[in-house]
């Protein structure tokens, strides 16, 4: 509703106003849980929202419980109270300081992790708690130099850092998609090649 630099600065300067538009957009968002949970009875729900920038998230920890934790805790919960196992929320950004709100809210999966989240050290941490899906920075590989050997070699690089439980490999977009089409799939190809190498499947 307003440029991001606005919105961002609104937190500062007109918090009531805020919390009450949080409020309304939080009311709009169960009222479309209850339709898909009464019309299409998913058993997984894939949302999207940002939280940062490659480095930071937007606002500050402290900040984002007090405007967001609660309206997420809603909506979240609502969606597990009626049927919905998995809630599957797409970051991709740097949100490592938001993974106890994560779990708090509901998310089962936090997709897009970037590596700059020290994913190895969060799988540690939170591990049986939340499962990391991402790891694999789309930047690296979904540019105008990519191949398949580049590909390769980032797929073998990060997935040696990672303890496979509590982790879920793929390209940080949030989607089945990369900008230069092949790259999806030929990553998706990659990833599949050295998990069977490493596990003898």
């Amino acid at each position: 509703m307003m440029e991001i630099t606005n919105l961002l600065m609104a937190f500062y300067d007109y918090p009531d106003e805020l919390h009450d538009i949080i409020k309304v957009i939080t009311e709009w968002e169960l009222e479309v849980a209850e339709d898909i949970c009464a019309h299409i009875h998913p058993e997984a729900v894939f949302h999207h929202d940002d939280w940062g920038s490659q480095q930071s998230t937007f606002i500050a920890p402290a900040m984002f419980e007090d405007f967001l934790l609660d309206a997420y805790k809603q909506v979240y919960g609502y969606y597990h109270d009626h049927g919905v196992e998995l809630v599957v929320h797409h970051s991709d950004s740097y949100a490592a300081t938001l993974v106890p709100y994560m779990i708090e809210m509901g998310i089962n999966v936090w997709q897009g992790a970037m590596s700059s989240n020290n994913i190895p050290d969060l799988i540690k941490k939170y591990r049986g708690d939340i499962t990391f899906m991402a790891g694999l920075d789309s930047a690296w590989v979904d540019n105008p130099e990519w191949n398949r050997d580049t590909i390769r070699e980032v797929v073998k690089r990060e997935l040696d850092k990672y303890d496979p439980h509590g982790f879920i490999p793929c390209l940080t977009v949030g989607g089945p998609f990369s900008t230069y089409k092949e790259v999806y799939g030929i990553t998706s190809e990659e990833i599949d090649k050295y998990n069977k190498a490493r596990f003898n499947l």
